[in-house]
């Protein structure tokens, strides 16, 4: 009996471990990894006229206005109900210090990969409503 019921387990924990293999070999398959010079970042973007931003848990970004942010900012826009909703982004990027002389955030991310753009925009922090009289 006692040999039964350690082949089951076995054959559970095999079984358990394979499905696991396959649910990672799908993400990694899903999400490239970054280069040296990039990492990933996950956070919340906001794309104005003339400035964007990466605002993360530890982090706050300017980003480098180019055809890969405009990109990012149009697919985006489709997510957006509201002009300054800040909507969930995974990218890869190269962050480097702002040049001398320049406005703007100390450290500027340039964005080289769009790997995942969330369904629906963050939830406000603070929510202003207004009165109506």
């Amino acid at each position: 009996m006692k040999k039964i019921i350690l082949l089951v387990a076995v054959s559970i924990a095999t079984f358990s471990c394979k499905n696991a293999e396959e649910k990672n070999n799908e993400v990694e398959a899903t999400v490239t990894e970054a280069t040296a010079d990039q990492q990933m970042y996950r956070g919340e973007f906001l794309y104005m006229a003339d400035a964007a931003v990466l605002k993360g848990d530890n982090f706050i970004y300017g980003v480098t206005l180019d055809d890969m942010s405009q990109e990012l900012a149009n697919r985006v826009k489709a997510v957006k109900k509201d002009d300054f909703d800040m909507v969930p982004v995974i990218v890869n990027g190269i962050v480097k210090n702002k040049e001398a002389g320049v406005e703007g955030w100390d450290e500027v991310i340039t964005i080289t990969e769009i790997l995942h753009i969330s369904d629906k925009p963050s939830e406000a922090d603070i929510k202003i409503e207004e009165k109506k009289s």
